[in-house]
């Protein structure tokens, strides 16, 4: 025997509005600008060298899982789709720090071989 379902309710939820997310909005704006705060306090006050790119580099990287995070909603996705997306992401930063490492390791053996 079927049993009998009440659709009344569902009609309900067509036309709400969801809650808006500002406050979630407002959070996301001033950790961005203390980062960027952060960012700048070191630009301008760090001298040029090794640490500081690695600390911009870091901060960026940062910012830009943050953002992807947020904005792109991937926090609220499974995480094998999170892994799936980070792991070959990691891989490809990986290989660029690889290829300019021995770049400039072939850079350097070739001038010093011709000098």
């Amino acid at each position: 025997m079927a049993m009998h379902s009440d659709h009344s309710h569902d009609f309900n939820h067509t036309g709400e509005i969801p809650k808006p997310q500002t406050k979630q909005i407002w959070k996301t704006f001033w950790i961005l600008v203390a980062i960027t705060a952060f960012e700048f306090l070191i630009a301008f006050t760090m001298d040029a060298g090794t640490l500081r790119n690695a600390i911009f580099i870091v901060l960026t990287i940062f910012k830009a899982f943050y953002i992807v995070a947020e904005f792109m909603h991937l926090k609220h996705e499974t995480k094998a789709l999170i892994w799936c997306i980070l792991i070959p992401m990691a891989l490809v930063i990986w290989l660029m720090v690889a290829l300019i490492s021995e770049g400039s390791y072939y850079y350097d053996s070739v001038t010093n071989y011709f000098n």
